[in-house]
């Protein structure tokens, strides 16, 4: 059975809904799936899991949340070459160039990105709920 560590930042509780939606369709897919904040994650369990997804929504100029996703992620990133990941967020403005800003951070690091990131404008409704629960059976 694969185990899936599913990390993410939220401030008003968007990319945590997305967060139990890739949760879910972990499980729906047999894996073992265990659910962390940012601050509950670092670098050195990476290793105990198969496969991880990462959440964080757009903060400020389109950029990462700063003072806990982005350290943990920062510290992560030595170790995500050949590891398969998947990216989600949310965002409230913009058109959503952090996440390819961030895509583009991961694939730089040679990480295996299994499956299209998933981004909502906003609290995630029913269609990104099933493209998060997607994101979760990707990675298991």
């Amino acid at each position: 059975m694969s185990k899936i560590a599913v990390v993410y930042w939220s401030g008003t509780g968007n990319t945590e809904a997305m967060a139990n939606a890739v949760l879910d369709g972990v499980r729906e897919a047999g894996a073992e799936g265990t659910l962390f904040t940012a601050s509950e994650f670092d670098a050195s369990m990476m290793g105990e899991f198969d496969a991880i997804a990462f959440g964080c929504p757009s903060m400020g100029d389109e950029q990462l949340e700063d003072s806990e996703f982005e350290p943990m992620f920062d510290a992560c990133r030595a170790n995500l070459s050949g590891k398969p990941i998947a990216l989600f967020g949310s965002y409230g403005w913009g058109g959503g160039e952090w996440m390819r800003t961030w895509e583009a951070a991961c694939d730089a690091d040679g990480a295996n990105r299994v499956t299209d990131s998933v981004i909502c404008n906003d609290a995630p409704d029913s269609e990104a709920i099933e493209a998060c629960k997607a994101l979760g059976k990707a990675l298991s």
